[in-house]
């Protein structure tokens, strides 16, 4: 796809992802107000809104009014904020920085950090429900109400999150590697694949299609993500890094090198456009994931 044209969508559906999650938490019970500013603070900081715009471009390729994706695409960025807030806790990875601020807990404290994201995690569920049946059916909303239970929870998102946390400081291998941010990274990103699709009412092949891409797609994006530990620049990341070295964590690089790693990504980057066949209008799909593996932030 033209860059332009790339560039020109992306612009479009970033500007109404972010719209959509400026509207959030505006009202309440009185007193939370702390709260609600914490997690406006972390849903408001940016990032690449890579999820939500996997859900609107594919339930746009396959039909639907990505428009009335928008709900449940803004519910997974909830999901993947909700993670990140919690990952930077003291407890677990213990960053102090993300997206160019203080993570959450520096700015609000551990305990309304972690009611932060508890908090995203629960209205991501009404989201999608509240959606049926004027933006998407009550049969879709249900089914991807269950998606996103299995994707972010402990066969997924979390089971990927304790299996990193048990492995600090061991010696772990391509094989637990890759089963660790299958879950971890890549879970997110299926999810966010295989909830266009099933609001589109797209049938097993694609749904099918749709899950290999995220997964491959999800490990690139992983991949990248330890290459720019090592090599990124900390203003373009927003966050310090040499961060998986501090924890003796195994990643891409340690079991690769940083040659093999890139190499690595560009395979998995292949296999996931590769994939798209089943789903004829994917040239924004395929150059969504060439810009992930060519990314530097």
């Amino acid at each position: 796809m033209d860059r332009a044209v790339f560039d020109k969508r992306m612009s479009e559906y970033i500007l109404a992802i972010e719209n959509r999650l400026n509207t959030f938490f505006s009202h309440g019970v009185s007193g939370t107000e702390k709260l609600k500013d914490a997690v406006l603070y972390s849903l408001l900081a940016g990032g690449k809104r890579i999820r939500p715009v996997l859900v609107l471009e594919f339930s746009r390729a396959l039909g639907f009014n990505w428009e009335n994706a928008i709900d449940t695409a803004c519910a997974v960025e909830l999901i993947h904020t909700y993670s990140l807030i919690h990952d930077d806790l003291p407890c677990m990875d213990n960053d102090d920085m993300r997206r160019g601020k203080p993570s959450c807990h520096k700015a609000f404290g551990e305990d309304v950090a972690v009611l932060a994201g508890d908090a995203l995690l629960t209205h991501a569920f009404g989201m999608i429900s509240d959606s049926a049946p004027h933006k998407i059916s009550y049969e879709s909303a249900c089914r991807v109400i269950s998606l996103f239970s299995r994707y972010s929870g402990i066969d997924g998102m979390i089971g990927g999150q304790i299996l990193d946390i048990s492995a600090d400081g061991k010696d772990v291998d391509a094989d637990e590697l890759k089963k660790i941010e299958l879950l971890k990274t890549s879970a997110l990103i299926i999810l966010s694949c295989k909830a266009g699709c099933i609001i589109a009412n797209a049938d097993e092949e694609k749904l099918k299609a749709a899950e290999v891409y995220g997964e491959n797609l999800g490990l690139a994006f992983q991949v990248i993500d330890d290459v720019l530990d090592v090599e990124g620049d900390e203003k373009l990341l927003g966050k310090a890094t040499g961060s998986d070295i501090k924890r003796d964590k195994s990643t891409y690089v340690d079991l690769l090198g940083i040659d093999e790693a890139k190499s690595y990504s560009r395979q998995l980057t292949n296999k996931a456009i590769e994939s798209l066949y089943p789903i004829k209008d994917n040239e924004f799909l395929a150059s969504l994931a060439e810009f992930l593996v060519s990314r530097n932030f």
